[in-house]
């Protein structure tokens, strides 16, 4: 099924994920995770939700130099019924893009 698909404002430090207008992302589904990576291995866990069950753990490498992390998700996608909300570990920022 063909259906828009949006990108989040590049998340920072943990919290909410932000749509391009500033305001909390609802319901979605993930469709790709591009995080810009540290000099140090990081992780970025991402929940259904401030408080939900985890949907996906993102672990991302040591690098000498700072580099980045793309993953493609098959199918439909992740979903989060009530929202999207990381929690980043050395990592520099994370951008999804969703539907």
């Amino acid at each position: 099924m063909q259906y828009d698909v949006f990108a989040t404002q590049p998340l920072t430090s943990t919290g909410n994920f932000l749509n391009q207008n500033g305001l909390a992302v609802p319901r979605a589904r993930i469709k790709s995770i591009y995080t810009v990576n540290d000099t140090a291995a990081g992780s970025v866990v991402i929940r259904d939700g401030s408080s939900g069950p985890i949907l996906v753990t993102v672990n991302t490498p040591a690098k000498a130099t700072a580099g980045f992390t793309v993953i493609l998700i098959p199918g439909e996608g992740i979903l989060a019924s009530t929202g999207l909300h990381g929690t980043i570990t050395n990592v520099l920022s994370i951008m999804l893009i969703y539907g």
